[in-house]
């Protein structure tokens, strides 16, 4: 009994207590800080709005090449951009034929337009890329391309082009001219034309500056073979050049591997030409080819491209050279045109073997002239005065010019017009042989 009421009042004691407690005021301990009011949980960021780009259109590269593929510096070299360019543009495919003739430009033609979708038809040389001039109005969508010789007419969707190989020309012939010991350079020639007659004197103007420069008696030879791909005639013509005219350095303008043959068989210096022979074809080594130069007719091709990748006309007229470039899918920048040998450019592409035979003066001399016209700042046609030797090719209301005429002062720049179409004599002191 005395236990329970203990229990009682033990139970109202503690209410007591409790009811107190919940009429005193509370107090913060002084040493904590207010808490900060709490932020709204984060919301997570929007993802952007995916772009939808529209792919872009596809274009095909159709090349007629005039010659077969394989075992060419010309149309290998032109097989080689259709190539390079496909890498580069995922929506650009290459297609070609080979071995085509006037009279199959055009069927070739429309059934690259008709079957493979071509949208860009190039003919590699102008015999058998002019014919596609005549369908042009027919495929307004279709550009069309011909390599010039020597005819320059165009149209909006007839487009016309070349390489300033003469550039590259003119750093051979400085070479040549300063490696040569009998004084005697010959070349293999396929027949006279603009083309030809132009590529000549680009690579004699540097084995004269180069004679110049040294104080050496150099005689260049030409022997024409009759047309661009004759094997045989290309190598009676080199042997006739070292075993009766003397000539120690060789070099050509056809497109048959004879001329080297005949230098390696010789034991004479090669130059070579249009493409990297013995880093792009394994045909020879340093020890014959002391430098050659290397044609990227895919620099050329791409102004194409580009024009119609953004819906815009190309140029009627592309004339390009070492001041223009583009960049290959690997990375790798390169010119219209520039020496090259065994994978190597500019004045690393003569050969180590030549090398030592070329005095410094030579070598400062290439490297200059390489850099100025990359620059665009120098260019052998501008600089030197162009004296007729009385030989070369007539033409209807364009006579070869009397020898010792001068046709084009020093430091005045020619057209493009007159250099494509109308450059049609040989320069004075060149010997041309029957």
């Amino acid at each position: 009994m005395h236990k329970n009421k203990f229990l009682v009042g033990l139970a109202v004691i503690l209410m007591a207590s409790m009811v107190l407690a919940s009429c005193a005021p509370a107090s913060a301990p002084a040493t904590q800080a207010p808490a900060e009011p709490t932020a709204e949980p984060a919301q997570p960021a929007a993802e952007p709005a995916e772009v939808t780009e529209a792919p872009a259109e596809p274009i095909v590269l159709a090349i007629e090449h005039f010659s077969v593929i394989e075992g060419t510096t010309w149309s290998g070299a032109q097989d080689r951009a259709g190539k390079r360019l496909a890498e580069k543009y995922p929506n650009v495919t290459y297609i070609f034929r080979e071995n085509v003739a006037p009279d199959q430009s055009v069927p070739f033609a429309e059934d690259m337009i008709a079957n493979e979708g071509a949208n860009i038809v190039v003919g590699n040389a102008e015999f058998m890329g002019m014919p596609l001039k005549d369908i042009a109005d027919k495929y307004p969508d279709v550009n069309f391309v011909s390599i010039v010789a020597s005819d320059v007419s165009s149209k909006e969707n007839f487009i016309r082009t070349f390489p300033r190989q003469y550039q590259a020309l003119y750093l051979e012939g400085l070479i040549a001219g300063a490696l040569t010991e009998t004084g005697n350079i010959g070349i293999v020639s396929a027949y006279p034309n603009v083309q030809v007659i132009r590529r000549t004197a680009g690579f004699y103007l540097g084995v004269q500056d180069a004679a110049e420069l040294l104080g050496k008696d150099i005689k260049v030879y030409v022997k024409y073979a009759g047309d661009w791909y004759l094997p045989q005639e290309e190598r009676d013509i080199a042997a006739t050049l070292v075993d009766q005219y003397k000539v120690d350095v060789i070099t050509q303008q056809t497109d048959s591997g004879s001329p080297l043959d005949v230098a390696t068989e010789k034991g004479i210096w090669f130059v070579g030409k249009d493409m990297d022979i013995v880093g792009e074809y394994g045909w020879s080594t340093t020890d014959t080819v002391a430098v050659s130069f290397d044609t990227r007719w895919e620099v050329l091709y791409d102004q194409i491209i580009q024009a119609m990748m953004t819906s815009e006309k190309p140029e009627q007229v592309i004339y390009l050279g070492m001041e223009s470039s583009m960049t290959l899918a690997n990375g790798t920048d390169e010119l219209t045109v520039d020496i090259m040998n065994d994978g190597k450019i500019g004045v690393d592409a003569i050969s180590p073997k030549a090398l030592p035979s070329i005095p410094q003066e030579i070598v400062d001399l290439v490297k200059q002239r390489r850099e100025q016209m990359m620059a665009g700042e120098w260019d052998p046609f501008t600089e030197h005065a162009f004296v007729s030797n009385g030989t070369g090719l007539e033409m209807e209301g364009n006579p070869v010019p009397a020898a010792g005429t001068e046709a084009k002062a020093a430091g005045e720049e020619p057209t493009v017009e007159w250099l494509l179409s109308q450059f049609n004599f040989d320069l004075q002191g060149m010997n041309i042989l029957e």
